[in-house]
């Protein structure tokens, strides 16, 4: 297939859709994940396509465009592991004891790296809070880790209580660190689609010690409706890829250090 019909035929599903993940276009087209995200820049500058984690949307849709965790789980595997073996390595370093853990896939894999790095007797306790029921449930088969469940309504498609009642009960503690998830980071903040969502993590965010959040590359640069967070707010960013040149410098001056994995 030339480039120019592979282009067309990706621009028909995104048209037919609204949207098409990279993992997905790949497969079915038998082509390597790199030549689908190459496609989808030259169709985000033609105007036809806007870059979201995971794949792209119809131009104009990005801001509100959320996929949903299980679609999400495969997506950037690997990177999102290097980026929790990391995550887990600095938790051991900084010897925290008591962690807030917020929801998303990438956290799962923190979650993951924990369960099997944790040191399970002659290790340091750690407690966790976490309003992921899944993330939870993951942590609980550590005996070294208390886990801590925050109740809220939980939304579907992230699988993560939401509400006042959520609010509230993050308002509560104050661990020695945070980590949260992010849609999007560029050099006006970092971001979620969802308002209900937005509030959880700004909660998560005034609640810590030491604020950490992890995002693999494809959150880079990307923006979603609601702010939730200024880079001034942010203590380290942990992520599988070099930012660009002018979002590294957006973090430089706003004093949040960048751990590539």
């Amino acid at each position: 297939m030339l480039a120019t019909q592979r282009r067309d035929e990706i621009a028909a599903r995104i048209q037919a859709d609204g949207r098409v993940l990279v993992a997905e276009v790949a497969r079915e087209l038998g082509i390597t994940a790199e030549t689908v995200r190459r496609d989808l820049d030259t169709l985000e500058r033609a105007g036809i396509a806007r870059r979201v984690h995971g794949g792209a949307v119809a131009a104009g849709r990005s801001s509100l465009v959320e996929t949903a965790v299980a679609e999400r789980e495969g997506a950037n595997t690997e990177g999102k592991q290097r980026i929790a073996r990391l995550a887990g390595e600095r938790l051991l370093a900084l010897g925290a004891t008591s962690l807030l853990l917020d929801a998303g896939t990438t956290s799962a894999a923190l979650a993951a790296a924990l369960v099997a790095t944790w040191p399970r007797s002659d290790g340091p306790r750690l407690i966790v809070a976490t309003h992921s029921p899944a993330i939870a449930q993951q942590l609980a088969a550590h005996p070294s880790i208390e886990v801590h469940a925050i109740g809220g309504r939980i939304r579907a498609v992230t699988g993560a209580a939401v509400g006042a009642q959520t609010v509230l009960s993050i308002a509560a503690l104050r661990p020695d660190v945070v980590v949260l998830g992010a849609n999007g980071i560029d050099e006006h903040g970092i971001t979620t689609p969802d308002p209900d969502e937005a509030a959880v993590k700004s909660a998560i965010v005034a609640a810590g010690r030491r604020v950490a959040v992890l995002a693999d590359s494809t959150k880079l640069g990307e923006a979603s409706l609601c702010r939730f967070a200024a880079l001034e707010q942010v203590d380290v960013l942990l992520t599988d890829a070099s930012p660009s040149a002018s979002l590294a410098a957006a973090l430089e001056d706003a004093g949040c250090e960048v751990q590539v994995a």
